[in-house]
């Protein structure tokens, strides 16, 4: 075993309030060693035990890996003329999907895996550690396997969105595309994914069409998430809470019911600013939802319509000036919270037994990510103990 001492940290980020202060357990002129892939101690510099190998990080701040629980990256082409023209005052629709899909089915694989590895580089150059992404441009069942058997040569936190929306293939019966995703493509899919996901939404599933494609994927082994109150109020995520789902992803429209819904679970809110961005759409009440005590995470949603964006500062960023949180808040959404939605324990945090990814930034606070947007703030990202950036 090789270990790793990073020393001379100006201030560490842990997520563990038994270690540090607050509950970002900040421990300031800190220090941590890394053994192979995890984490083996935490705590003052002056403190650290010797190690094989030394790393110092003068004085910059250390923060957990970001935990992306929410993206699209197995896709073809873009759709830059949608996005000039919503920007030109035409609104965001979810049928812009298809446009996707026809460019995700002339693709061949190697495109397809070649742009899943740009996309989670360019992620993990921002400091992204863990990836979560689905499948959903596909739409008929030998095209959303492959998705997904990609997606897997990538990441083990793989989602099966057949239900993303009704396939065009199937416009004049949505009933018979609903049983193709809960029955053979279910089939074919499950093998490859951890998850199961389905956009609840006017024009695309409704309350019992998917709740009947979580129930399926359930049946089969997979956990369920679900895209949830993006653009309408909706049953999504009631619906979500019912089926214990790790989490209702956008959550942008809630009433009081849902909140409460949420503020009883065990789901997790996953906020995706990058759509509201995208879509000059109405931000989610984060502010609400934290201060009721529901779990909240932060992610991209990084996919070629609706938010093409892998920057998990950026969203921090717009999180601490368009949704209210805090500094500390938002990046423990991006860490912790991330983790919290894809039911993980071993990741988003910096304490003993965790795998050990972290980010050094180029600052002496995690504050900076907000304080200073758009600006290169990542020095280092080491992901399973090894220096990835």
């Amino acid at each position: 075993m090789t270990t790793t001492l990073i020393t001379n940290i100006g201030s560490l980020v842990t997520n563990d309030p038994a270690v540090g202060e607050g509950p970002l357990g900040l421990v300031r002129n800190a220090a941590l060693v890394l053994e192979d892939e995890k984490v083996s101690w935490v705590g003052p510099a002056a403190a650290a035990p010797a190690a094989d190998q030394a790393v110092d990080a003068a004085g910059r701040a250390v923060i957990p890996g970001f935990v992306d629980s929410h993206s699209h990256l197995v896709f073809a082409g873009d759709r830059t003329a949608e996005f000039n023209a919503r920007m030109s005052g035409q609104p965001y629709k979810a049928g812009g999907i298809r446009t996707t899909v026809a460019a995700t089915r002339a693709a061949t694989d190697a495109e397809l895996s070649a742009n899943v590895a740009k996309y989670m580089w360019e992620a993990l150059r921002q400091g992204t550690t863990t990836f979560e992404t689905k499948s959903g441009y596909g739409l008929t069942v030998e095209d959303e396997a492959r998705a997904l058997r990609i997606a897997a040569e990538h990441t083990d936190e793989v989602t099966y969105l057949g239900a993303h929306i009704v396939s065009p293939d199937y416009a004049d019966d949505p009933a018979a595309y609903v049983k193709l995703v809960t029955g053979e493509m279910l089939d074919a899919c499950a093998p490859y994914a951890r998850w199961v996901d389905v956009f609840c939404e006017k024009g695309a599933f409704d309350g019992d069409q998917a709740r009947a494609i979580l129930k399926a994927g359930m049946a089969k082994g997979l956990q369920a998430r679900v895209h949830a109150n993006q653009l309408t109020y909706g049953p999504g995520v009631q619906l979500a809470v019912e089926l214990d789902a790790a989490s209702a992803d956008h959550c942008t429209h809630l009433t009081d019911a849902d909140i409460d819904a949420l503020a009883q679970g065990n789901t997790v809110a996953t906020l995706l600013p990058g759509a509201e961005f995208s879509t000059r759409a109405e931000w989610p009440d984060a502010r609400r939802l934290i201060d009721v005590g529901v779990t909240v995470a932060l992610s991209t949603d990084c996919n070629p319509g609706s938010s093409f964006t892998s920057s998990m500062p950026f969203c921090i960023a717009l999180a601490v000036r368009d949704m209210l949180m805090t500094p500390d808040e938002a990046l423990w959404s991006a860490t912790a919270g991330g983790a919290a939605a894809l039911r993980r324990t071993d990741v988003g945090h910096l304490s003993v037994g965790a795998r050990a990814d972290l980010t050094i930034l180029d600052a002496p606070s995690h504050v900076h990510l907000a304080y200073r947007p758009g600006v290169p703030m990542i020095a280092e990202v080491w992901r399973k103990g090894v220096r990835a950036v």
